[in-house]
């Protein structure tokens, strides 16, 4: 593995070592030994990992191997919203409840909170849809053991978040994908942490559909679970037709201008990506490359 890929990890490492309580606690997140972190820390990237560790690492921060062009933060309507959302649910121990469209920045702008803030993890449920995988999960995410008993994971997760922490913050995004055992052991993990932990859950308007159609069928534990989270369903994108067009819209120039897209072809991308915030990157990128060939060809 080549050096530059190595230090872009490791700078990845040392941004979240203010997030856990300890180095101990982010040696466990990152699974390798303190000895190896306090070396890596120390500038030492050679020799001490192999190259399969290091791209572990490089997933679970998301840390991309291939150098990719530098990808500005656009503070859209989207980014606005769910930044402060997650800063009032952290800094007064609350929850809250997002459901809305696909495809609108909900998840970039909730894993920047996460990598840009203290005592926050970042859950991604379509990857832990068990009550099993959830909990370890957010255990291993606050650097905690994630292997042995459930229940002495889940105890000490619980005896963690209460007293190791100040105003922790837990994300459920694609919420809408966990099973029922994992939603009933959400609510179990609310109660026992009550004013001491901050919650969010996101979600397409799947996870409103299914919550909807089980507080219609009363299934147990989904009243208890919408009233934890606030009792609403938050939602960012206009309801009317042509003011949600007009609002993407606003959302994909903004993202295109601050990565260097010229106003001239805001409307080309627009049309191109259809209104998806996952294709800007892709359309800029040509813009680019088409730039770079005209300028070479003129020189």
């Amino acid at each position: 593995m080549k050096k530059e890929i190595r230090n872009r990890i490791l700078d990845a490492i040392r941004a979240e070592e203010g997030n856990l309580t300890s180095n101990f606690s982010l040696a466990r997140k990152l699974d390798i030994n303190p000895s190896q972190l306090s070396q890596i820390l120390n500038g030492k990237t050679e020799k001490v990992l192999s190259d399969a560790k290091w791209i572990m690492i490089a997933r679970r921060l998301d840390v991309p191997i291939r150098k990719e062009d530098p990808w500005n933060v656009a503070k859209t309507p989207v980014f606005e919203y769910i930044n402060q959302a997650l800063s009032f649910c952290q800094e007064n121990s609350l929850s809250g409840m997002l459901c809305d469209r696909a495809d609108i920045g909900k998840t970039y702008s909730a894993k920047y909170y996460a990598r840009h803030h203290k005592h926050v993890a970042y859950i991604d449920c379509s990857r832990s849809k068990s009550r099993q995988l959830l909990i370890r999960r957010i255990a291993h995410e606050f650097g905690l053991p994630q292997v042995g008993k459930y229940q002495t994971v889940y105890d000490d997760l619980i005896f963690f978040l209460n007293n190791a922490l100040d105003r922790p913050l837990i994300i459920l995004d694609e919420a809408g994908d966990l099973d029922s055992r994992a939603f009933l052991e959400i609510k179990a993990l609310w109660n026992a942490t009550e004013h001491a932990v901050g919650w969010y859950m996101m979600g397409a308007d799947g996870l409103k559909a299914k919550i909807e159609r089980n507080l219609t069928l009363q299934t147990v534990g989904y009243t208890e679970i919408f009233s934890r989270y606030g009792s609403r369903f938050q939602k960012i994108v206009p309801p009317g037709k042509e003011e949600a067009e007009e609002f993407i819209r606003h959302q994909v120039a903004a993202i295109a201008l601050a990565n260097g897209a010229p106003s001239s072809e805001i409307q080309k991308i627009y049309a191109k990506t259809k209104g998806s915030l996952r294709r800007i990157y892709i359309e800029v990128k040509k813009l680019k490359n088409e730039k770079s060939a005209i300028s070479h060809a003129i020189n």
